[in-house]
């Protein structure tokens, strides 16, 4: 993130390493930094896939669950000097389609809360237009969902990175 960035939003697919690379950004930056958690541990793995998440956070980071009303979570603890580090919003945007919640006026919402925040931030959102079309309604819902809530926050911050196996390439905003 530049200097003169304070929106980025981290695209990349799974295991690409968006991740590690929005972290890295936010401890780069001083003041407090909070972790927004959109993950539900539905089942074993994925408790340990959050354990591991965690595990690579230190002492510096503060934990905000937010699997559902991330916008007003974000509000919640909004200041300048602060770093949110949203990850991810694709998690979030599937407990959103699963809770049959609106998810244009969510990504309103969304949109509205990092336009309007004093504090640095940073969304990681996997990148799933990359694949093939989905077979089945709600998974080509999801992906659709997932990229037009993509395309609108890359046009609302001021920086957007992809990361690609570990790679970051810097797609607006200025030099990494």
């Amino acid at each position: 993130m530049t200097n003169t960035s304070r929106t980025l939003l981290v695209l990349g697919g799974a295991r690409s390493g968006k991740s590690r690379h929005a972290q890295r950004l936010a401890e780069a930056g001083g003041g407090a930094r909070l972790f927004f958690a959109t993950a539900q541990a539905y089942d074993d793995e994925m408790r340990e896939r959050i354990a591991r998440h965690q595990a690579d956070r230190n002492a510096s980071w503060t934990t905000v669950e937010a699997p559902i009303d991330l916008p007003a979570a974000m509000r919640a603890e909004d200041a300048g000097g602060r770093v949110l580090l949203v990850d991810c919003l694709t998690l979030w945007l599937s407990n959103l389609l699963l809770a049959d919640a609106d998810l244009e006026a969510a990504g309103d919402d969304l949109i509205a809360a990092v336009e309007q925040a004093q504090a640095r931030i940073i969304l990681v959102s996997n990148e799933v237009g990359f694949g093939i079309v989905p077979d089945n309604a709600l998974a080509r819902r999801f992906r659709d969902a997932a990229g037009r809530l993509n395309q609108r926050l890359a046009a609302a911050c001021d920086a957007v990175d992809l990361v690609v196996a570990g790679l970051p390439l810097r797609l607006k905003g200025g030099q990494l």
